[in-house]
């Protein structure tokens, strides 16, 4: 089976080192693998949250895009747009806030952290509170059910926001009767990379640490690096390979021997000004013919432009028909005859239904319910919702074939000729 993966990027910086070894080679290099079906999007609405400089905006999302590209982002095989180049997206975000509980976003992380800092500083909770800050995680939402993504890579600070994600769809599908939408789930990988930056410190721009990734050209690569800070030892001296930045940098960017040989070297005495020279080869030599790729590419922003454009056109080919499947469930449909409208929903009132939910236990399950209201079966419990969905589907499948290996009950005096005459008419409709 395709799992379908998403992956959005903020557009309010520009990548450094540290953001491609731990972040950016990873996501590409997953994207080639089997079965895996990729959305990377340049996330430019959600960087409004947090940015109202237009320059900067417009010229991150430019280097972001261009970054990706040059480091080797395929675009026949994954579907890269940005955010705002797909309407269908603010749509949908409007369509799921209509069924978003203010409580459950009450709750939001990012929220909660602004309201406790102004409480600290005796303000009002809500000073210089947004809605785009307090509705952040509706419009997360909406970018990863547009596409019905199975996973969705993240760190753990931002598991959340998925689990915010599988609430409002489970709400959405329950009020309209229908599973649209798939239930996500967070992809936390092994602990992200964590490159130290000049200073030893995990290399971030808050520490003003970083090695830069295309920006500055090889000269600022070699300038960054001649400012990595070691001991004292002389040359001739033997380091400790373990006690500099040197070693993790060069290993992030090396075979096993080679790293293996810079470390014997650093232990027979070798100066640090010359280590330093052979870790910018070992970077530049990967990193070099991405630099020239990413300078082309922001040197014709018009190239850059046709194939973000071109992106978005792959995307909107999912997304303006799965809109319309959501806009006639909620009712905003062509005017037809009332008469005619009213028929269409007695006869879907007279289906049985299936309905998925999740428990306090934190387990999910589905049950059966005949067109009179009457519980037919109950599912027992599944640890993942997706797990829940499939034996929903195989059940409108197959229907009483099914029936002997779902792991379900029959309700109280229910026969199963009752249960297979159901899921045959759900078959039928």
């Amino acid at each position: 089976m395709t799992q379908r993966v998403l992956t959005g990027i903020t557009t309010t910086g520009t990548p450094h080192l540290g953001n491609y070894v731990g972040a950016i080679r990873p996501a590409i290099a997953a994207s080639r693998e089997a079965g895996v079906d990729s959305f990377f999007f340049l996330a430019d609405y959600h960087a409004l949250i947090k940015c109202d400089e237009p320059a900067r905006i417009e010229r991150s999302r430019m280097a972001l895009a261009a970054t990706w590209l040059a480091a080797g982002l395929d675009t026949e095989r994954v579907t890269f747009y940005r955010q705002s180049d797909v309407p269908e997206i603010t749509e949908l975000n409007w369509l799921l806030t209509c069924v978003t509980a203010k409580g459950l976003m009450n709750r939001a992380h990012a929220y909660k952290a602004s309201t406790d800092i102004n409480v600290a500083a005796g303000e009002d909770p809500d000073h210089g509170v947004t809605m785009g800050l307090f509705c952040y995680p509706v419009l997360m939402a909406a970018d990863i059910l547009m596409f019905n993504a199975h996973r969705v890579p993240v760190g753990r600070d931002q598991v959340q926001h998925i689990e915010m994600a599988r609430d409002v769809a489970q709400r959405f599908n329950h009020l309209f009767g229908r599973e649209f939408f798939t239930l996500p789930d967070a992809q936390i990988d092994a602990e992200m990379a964590l490159l130290p930056g000049l200073d030893g410190r995990k290399m971030s721009k808050s520490y003003d640490n970083v090695v830069p990734l295309f920006e500055g050209g090889s000269k600022g690569l070699k300038d960054a690096i001649a400012r990595i800070v070691t001991d004292s030892r002389l040359p001739g001296e033997p380091k400790d390979p373990d006690s500099t930045a040197l070693t993790t940098l060069f290993e992030a960017f090396a075979t096993p021997e080679q790293t293996a040989a810079f470390r014997a070297e650093l232990v027979a005495g070798l100066g640090w000004g010359e280590a330093k020279q052979r870790l910018y080869q070992q970077i530049e030599a990967e990193i070099g013919p991405m630099r020239a790729r990413y300078e082309a590419l922001m040197a014709a922003p018009e190239q850059l432009e046709a194939l973000m454009q071109q992106g978005a056109q792959r995307a909107r080919a999912i997304a303006a028909p799965f809109l319309a499947e959501l806009r006639a469930a909620v009712g905003l449909r062509p005017f037809q005859p009332l008469a005619a409208a009213s028929s269409a929903a007695t006869q879907k009132a007279a289906l049985p239904v299936f309905k998925q939910y999740r428990e306090a236990d934190g387990r999910f399950y589905f049950k059966l319910t005949a067109a009179d209201g009457r519980l037919l079966l109950q599912s027992a419990g599944f640890e993942q919702g997706r797990e829940a969905g499939q034996w929903v589907g195989r059940l409108k499948a197959e229907g009483a074939a099914a029936l002997a290996q779902a792991p379900v009950s029959l309700a109280d005096g229910v026969a199963a000729e009752e249960v297979g005459a159901a899921l045959a008419a759900l078959a039928e409709a």
